[in-house]
């Protein structure tokens, strides 16, 4: 819209008072019009600034009116982040936190919020470079795959000034300078007067007066020291909702409970003969190809050679109703427990049947890694035929494990300690461990369940046995 037209329309919407303005800016415009006089942005934005001036003094002016003069800005695109797909079995999850907060500009692909879901956190991110201009749902929010989530206008970085003007405007009280610029100052007083009423309510509270010259309740000095006296220690309480991941563990933990007939056997291995072996042997392997030799890939690979004595351990049921289908698998995917701030997660080894112990100690730690810096994805925790637990890195003696459904078994281990053994007719000490191991009584009988106990024993006992298996 151009000059002439908003001082047309403001001299139309007060035609006695705006007559000489408007002469008088015309006279202006058409002057500016030769090369020695002003540019005609300059004498316009004058006029403009004058007209504003003489209008804001009227009380009655309309606030649509003042916009007229406003500068019109060109508005970038703006583009709507969505949740992105997660899984094909994940289909919400909870808004944990915003990285960014609004008026922060983002580069292309810089996270700018995490979701958390039943099993991994999703980053979000943004899909351009550009300006966060608005939040369409809070933290601790449940959002689905697909929904809005944070608007951004597309461009550049914004300039130093910009950012500067971004920053104070929160600092200004601007619900108070709004109240006083729309209205007159005769209205500005109403508020004032209004909460003068406010004494009255006190001066209304002559009741409790002729019950304070009751003096008996005073004069029991029993009942204030009985009353003021601190229960000894402290008694307060913090309620924190639980994680996603946290009721996601707790659902399938008592779903396994409830599905399967779940049975522990035990038995004691002697650590000797493994302990000399990774003595021997660590310091060479970590040189040749930097990994550090540990007990979880010995263990696993003797589990992985007594399921070929005993198939049913690397089996599962399935079908409706509980299962009636036993589904029997030629290679063995080991799930490993690991323990995370938000809880306990079993990341996969795949194929580690076809693994040595070198392999599969890799991929151990290189899942133990991701697990510990929250990047483990849906794939490296999908499927497991058979799990491996150690809470002897926690120090535990002895335990029960939970069977990760629908896996039939899972391995515990436990602390080493060092204790009196009869060896060959004679005491002596050795570095002990309990083995557990916890499987589904449906599908494994006690015979098949302690034989594939007893293997592994022997196999840690001896490990040269595995180069026979």
């Amino acid at each position: 819209m151009s000059s002439q037209q908003c001082l047309r329309r403001l001299a139309a919407s007060s035609p006695l008072r705006s007559q000489s303005l408007l002469r008088a800016s015309s006279k202006a415009i058409r002057l500016s019009a030769s090369p020695a006089t002003r540019s005609y942005s300059a004498v316009s934005r004058a006029t403009s600034s004058g007209l504003l001036s003489q209008v804001s003094r009227r009380p009655g002016q309309s606030s649509q009116r003042l916009a007229l003069f406003s500068q019109s800005r060109s508005y970038a695109d703006v583009t709507t982040v969505k949740v992105p797909q997660m899984a094909e079995s994940i289909t919400e999850g909870t808004l944990k936190q915003w990285s960014k907060q609004v008026g922060d500009y983002v580069e292309q692909d810089e996270e700018i919020a995490t979701i958390e879901t039943d099993k991994i956190d999703v980053s979000v991110n943004a899909p351009e470079a550009g300006t966060i201009k608005e939040f369409l749902v809070n933290e601790e929010d449940t959002v689905e795959v697909g929904q809005d989530l944070v608007k951004i206008e597309v461009g550049g970085a914004p300039s130093s000034g910009a950012k500067q003007e971004a920053k104070e405007e929160p600092k200004e009280p601007a619900p108070k300078e709004q109240e006083t610029s729309s209205q007159p100052q005769g209205q500005q007083e109403q508020p004032k007067e209004e909460k003068k009423p406010e004494p009255k309510k006190e001066e209304s509270k002559p009741a409790p007066p002729p019950q304070k010259p009751s003096k008996p309740k005073e004069q029991k000095p029993n009942e204030p020291e009985s009353k003021s006296s601190p229960a000894p220690g402290s008694r307060s309480e913090n309620r924190v909702k639980m994680n996603r991941m946290r009721l996601r563990i707790a659902e399938r933990l008592k779903q396994s409970q409830n599905t399967a007939a779940s049975l522990t056997t035990f038995n004691e291995v002697d650590m000797s003969s493994i302990m000399e072996f990774r003595k021997l042997y660590k310091d060479e392997i970590l040189k040749k190809t930097g990994v550090k030799l540990g007990f979880m890939s010995a263990f696993a690979r003797a589990c992985i050679l007594a399921m070929k004595e005993v198939p049913a351990v690397n089996a599962s049921i399935e079908g409706p109703n509980g299962g009636d289908t036993i589904v029997y698998r030629d290679f063995v995917d080991i799930s490993v427990a690991v323990a995370t701030e938000k809880g306990l997660v079993t990341p996969v080894v795949r194929n580690a049947e076809s693994l040595d112990m070198v392999g599969i100690e890799k991929s151990i730690a290189e899942l133990g890694r991701k697990a510990r810096d929250n990047k483990l994805t849906i794939e490296d925790m999908a499927g497991g035929t058979f799990t491996i637990s150690n809470g002897g890195v926690f120090g535990s003696l002895m335990g029960t494990p939970i069977i990760n459904l629908p896996q039939t078994a899972v391995l515990g281990l436990h602390a080493i300690k060092d204790k009196p053994v009869a060896i060959n007719g004679k005491m002596e000490i050795r570095p002990m461990m309990y083995l557990a191991l916890t499987y589904d009584h449906r599908l494994l009988d006690g015979r098949e369940a302690v034989t594939f106990l007893v293997k592994i024993k022997e196999f840690i006992e001896d490990p040269r046995k595995m180069l026979l298996g």
